[in-house]
């Protein structure tokens, strides 16, 4: 065993004697050690149950053979970190769980992992780890959280929270409809309900092969979700046992599935920030082109908030990933022989899963649209790509041309937002948010929320260098590469310049002649940055661009 270097033999005894203090006994120690990596915390509603899913985990692993031994990993709720600086620390977190992780493992020669996430940016953080490491690992989520449900009946989750907010300066909710969705949207602990990035990343475990059937999609108050945590404890014994590692399933194929899957659940844009980076850590190289070959192949199926009115509770009793899993591989769309931490392959998983609700999960021959739900548009305002939830987009604005509006920060953006400044027609141009200008490249929700909840959604577009929540819907282009920081051309665009966006085209263009670029490009200076010390400073000086998954280098 891999354990045994700190097990066995003389040279070991004082590793033993250490273990021996943690209350571990002989017998406990003649058997694999499995780390078992969780994220509970008591700030983020999708972590406070995890305690009881570690148990669960631990209580599998037992019965399996294995001695599980616990040790945490940090994670930041996206929501109470938006709006304000406290967003600029949380795509960075991804790294720091990657690398705590991988020290912790490294130093106590775990012979298997158990990765027990949740939210936005420890999930693809700890799939980071799991490559980085290459040792046997399997991954099962807290879940997501049970839609709310409004005093009329009718449900609602948090996107709808953050567009009442734009709603209530818009003057449309008083104070008291403001504090209805305050006390509903959010009614159980687990991810937030829609397909937004928890979800989106939590699906995708399934759908790469790294998570149990059910791991995206059971939700977090439900007892299966225990039932799944414990025999995610036992299989990862057979996992050592067969020693099969993260890297024999997250082979190129199956990260082209788990793309081809993104495409048809109509997940988060971060996903675009996120696959590349767990890829990069296995030594594949995941392309903006590639998603948008995915993306003509593949029909978009699911509708869940914020691009319609299903959740993901919605999504487990039609079937869940696999059931959309099942539809994509009748029409050819998977490599079905990538294995998978069941330990037998894609095909073998998906025999007699079948699509219980069609209306919930289309069939091929009914989509929503013929082609995903992610969309890379480039053109000179983004040579190196953005990314748009095509998905979540009205009809009216796939295709816009408008005055752009320029704020070179989310807060000067938002201010100008809730003064009613931004009107019909107008493309919001926010800048200096990249993952270097930012630095840490904050989500975007609160201005798209609040151009939603003011009726706005249909009329304008904003684009940026910096992000979108899963939650945020309308034509909202982020990610654009290169950002401002860099060089990039939304750091040369001027107020009332025309922006003209096609999203079936894929382009996006500023209408300016090159010529005058070239002045402007002549004598832009980029501003001095924004924060100069700790962590966040070191982070700028690393960090890639995001058409590369914002991957440190």
């Amino acid at each position: 065993m891999r354990s045994d270097v700190v097990k066995k033999g003389a040279p070991a005894a004082p590793n033993r004697s250490l273990l021996y203090a943690l209350g571990y006994t002989r017998e406990e120690l003649e058997r694999p050690l499995i780390g078992v990596v969780c994220s509970y915390n008591e700030i983020v509603p999708g972590h406070m149950n995890l305690d009881k899913i570690a148990e669960a985990v631990k209580a599998g692993v037992r019965a399996a053979g294995g001695t599980p031994v616990e040790f945490p990993a940090i994670a930041v709720c996206d929501g109470i970190a938006m709006g304000h600086v406290g967003m600029k620390y949380s795509l960075v977190t991804r790294d720091l769980i990657a690398d705590s992780t991988e020290a912790m493992a490294m130093a106590h020669q775990f012979d298997g992992l158990v990765m027990i996430p949740n939210c936005d940016k420890n999930v693809p953080g700890l799939l980071m780890a799991a490559a980085r490491v290459n040792i046997p690992t399997i991954f099962v989520s807290g879940g997501p959280m049970l839609a709310g449900t409004m005093n009329d009946g009718r449900r609602t989750c948090l996107s709808h929270m953050f567009e009442a907010v734009g709603a209530y300066y818009a003057g449309k909710l008083d104070e008291e409809g403001l504090e209805e969705y305050e006390n509903n949207a959010c009614p159980t602990c687990g991810s937030c309900s829609g397909m937004y990035t928890a979800n989106s990343m939590n699906c995708l475990t399934e759908a790469i092969g790294m998570g149990l059937q059910g791991n995206g999609t059971i939700p977090a108050v439900w007892s299966a979700r225990l039932r799944l945590a414990k025999h995610a404890g036992m299989q990862i014994m057979d996992l050592v046992e067969k020693n099969i590692r993260p890297r024999d399933i997250m082979t190129e194929a199956a990260f082209h599935n788990a793309e081809t899957v993104d495409m048809a659940l109509g997940c988060s844009t971060n996903t675009m920030l996120h696959l590349p980076a767990i890829a990069h850590e296995c030594g594949i190289e995941l392309s903006f082109d590639m998603a948008n070959e995915i993306s003509a192949r593949t029909p978009n199926l699911c509708h869940l908030a914020p691009a319609g009115d299903t959740y993901m509770e919605d999504l487990e009793r039609a079937g869940g990933v696999y059931a959309v899993m099942a539809e994509l591989a009748q029409a050819g769309l998977l490599d079905t022989g990538t294995l998978t931490c069941t330990g037998r392959t894609v095909a073998e998983n998906l025999e007699g899963v079948v699509n219980r609700n069609e209306e919930i999960i289309r069939p091929l021959d009914n989509p929503y649209s013929r082609t995903g739900g992610i969309a890379v548009l480039k053109g000179n305002l983004a040579p190196d790509g953005c990314v748009v939830k095509q998905s979540a987009v009205a009809p009216e604005m796939m295709v816009h041309e408008g005055p752009a509006r320029v704020f070179d920060s989310e807060d000067d953006a938002i201010r100008a937002i809730y003064d009613g400044k931004i009107v019909a027609g107008d493309v919001v141009v926010i800048r200096y948010e990249g993952p270097k200008g930012g630095p840490g490249m904050r989500e975007m929700l609160n201005p798209t929320s609040a151009i939603a909840g003011m009726g706005l959604d249909k009329d304008v577009a904003l684009i940026t260098d910096g992000r979108f929540s899963g939650a945020t819907r309308g034509a909202s282009i982020g990610h654009v590469s290169p950002e401002a920081a860099s060089g990039g051309t939304i750091g040369l665009v001027e107020e009332g310049d025309l922006i003209a966006i096609d999203i079936p085209a894929r382009t996006i263009n500023l209408k300016v002649a090159e010529e005058e670029l070239a002045a402007r490009r002549a004598k832009w200076v980029c501003p001095e940055p924004k924060i100069k010390t700790g962590y966040l400073a070191r982070y700028a000086k690393l960090v890639s661009s995001a058409d590369r998954g914002a991957i440190l280098e």
